[in-house]
């Protein structure tokens, strides 16, 4: 039975990074029927927080991610890595060290000043008892280090294959601190040989981490799981993904208004395919086309660009009630959803986001889009009044056209277009400025669908209403004046 697990650190908001690592490891239980665990890796008091915590669950939430048990956190399980590392020294497998912080570093210093490399010199390993007695009655506290064995450490990675090293060159590193909190390597050995872990997936940055764990799996008599490496995702520069590269947490995402399932596809195709790349997958098809031997051992670009097109055909794609359901949360916030707004415009609704979608990229880009067929005041953008709207002829043109407009019995984008061009002709204009002109009177800026059926769609109360706000519209010009001269 497959057991795996996610293990974030709830030190700051979950990164995109980590984010894969866990899809990761939720797809492989899930392909193979498996258990996934969640554990919370708390044991750093300073830095971690349970906002931190919450923010992590939120995310996971959020794209789609449940676990089997857990959430198991560290915080609460201090007493059992103490006597994990106590059985250690008591098998001979591991020893009490009085050396300071301080002492350490004074000898690492000494040594490469030398030109040798350091490595814990095991001081404390020849203490007697005696010795010991005396550092315990002065109160000097003391760690616990693993004795590392001779030999070779050496284990077949599920992403990297055949992996293997020299004992000689790990140290005796420290189990427990002085202070009673574990280290990483402890803490986590002690839990998955607890919850009976069978795969450890996690980042190639672990893969140093690998052989100290082996050897204590094997110190503690338990079985080894596999391990599998994933690539580090790196940014457009091709170095590790960091916040120089912008935002990375996930929630992050979720608020510039990506698709749950768009983000799901975009993150778990990093490093990883499930066959076809101009598709976006169901959480099922995932899960079935999921296999540690398709992962690819080259490090991934995160490229923004590849998210945007995801999100963007996700959009297109979805059934249109799902879309505007996605959509609800967003046009609350804005305060432009209403219960009535469904129940009794629900055809009119449907027709607008099916004529606005194939422009959007984000769920954001929706709402913006919506807005002004909604609210009942218009936001201007300058350029778009200054490029279309200053044009003197449309003072006396644009209330001939209202006139036209008003008068039709049927308004609708046909009857629209022919009136318009009607209307062009006559007056002896292209009628591009009308259609320019009307379009950033209606919604504010230069670019939308079809003017015609925005037209339609804005239905003729509020399309008569804003052609006369054609010195409204000029005004905002004024506030771009004033930015550009302070």
């Amino acid at each position: 039975m497959v057991r795996v697990r996610f293990a974030p650190s709830p030190t700051g908001y979950l990164h995109v990074g980590a984010l894969r690592t866990a899809l990761f490891n939720w797809l492989f239980a899930r392909h193979h029927q498996g258990t996934f665990v969640l554990r919370i890796e708390d044991t750093d008091v300073a830095r971690s927080s349970e906002q931190m915590s919450r923010s992590i669950l939120e995310a996971l939430r959020w794209v789609g991610l449940d676990w089997d048990e857990g959430p198991i956190y560290q915080s609460q399980r201090l007493e059992l890595y103490r006597q994990a590392a106590r059985k250690l020294v008591e098998k001979g497998l591991a020893y009490y060290c009085f050396c300071t912080p301080e002492e350490i570093e004074a000898r690492r210093q000494k040594t490469q000043a030398q030109g040798q490399h350091w490595k814990y010199d095991r001081r404390c390993l020849k203490l007697t008892e005696s010795q010991k007695e005396d550092f315990r009655k002065r109160g000097v506290p003391a760690a616990i280090r693993f004795l590392v064995p001779e030999g070779t450490t050496q284990y077949e990675d599920l992403v990297h294959g055949l992996i293997s090293v020299d004992n000689q060159n790990l140290e005796d590193f420290v189990l427990l601190r002085s202070d009673g909190y574990p280290t990483y390597h402890l803490s986590v050995v002690v839990d998955d040989i607890d919850t009976r872990i069978t795969h450890v997936i996690r980042g190639d940055d672990h893969i140093s981490n690998t052989p100290k764990q082996i050897l204590l799996y094997q110190a503690f008599g338990s079985p080894v799981p596999r391990f599998g490496h994933l690539p580090l995702i790196l940014g457009p520069d091709r170095k590790k993904l960091s916040k120089r590269h912008g935002d990375t947490s996930v929630l992050h995402f979720r608020d510039r208004g990506y698709l749950p399932l768009a983000f799901f596809n975009f993150m778990a195709q990093l490093s990883w395919s499930p066959g076809q790349e101009e598709k976006v997958y169901s959480i099922e098809e995932m899960i079935r086309e999921f296999s540690l031997e398709r992962i690819s051992k080259g490090s991934p670009v995160f490229d923004l660009a590849k998210l945007e097109w995801l999100n963007s055909k996700l959009i297109n794609e979805m059934p249109l009630e799902e879309l505007i359901t996605q959509l609800q949360p967003w046009l609350e916030k804005r305060k432009l959803w209403s219960e009535s707004l469904w129940r009794e415009k629900k055809s009119w609704l449907e027709k607008l986001v099916q004529l606005i979608r194939s422009r959007s990229r984000t769920l954001v880009d929706l709402v913006e889009m919506v807005a002004p067929f909604i609210c009942d005041e218009v936001k201007y953008e300058p350029e778009a009044v200054e490029k279309y709207l200053t044009d003197s002829r449309l003072d006396v043109i644009l209330p001939r056209l209202k006139e036209d407009f008003a008068a039709v019995s049927q308004f609708t984008a046909p009857e629209l277009e022919r009136v318009l061009r009607e209307r062009a002709e006559k007056e002896g204009i292209k009628a591009a400025l009308l259609i320019h002109g009307l379009r950033v009177l209606l919604l504010g800026k230069a670019v939308s669908p079809g003017i015609f059926e925005v037209i339609e769609l804005m239905g003729r109360e509020k399309t008569l209403i804003r052609m006369d706000n054609l010195f409204l519209a000029r005004k905002s010009l004024e506030s771009k004046d004033k930015n550009e001269n302070n």
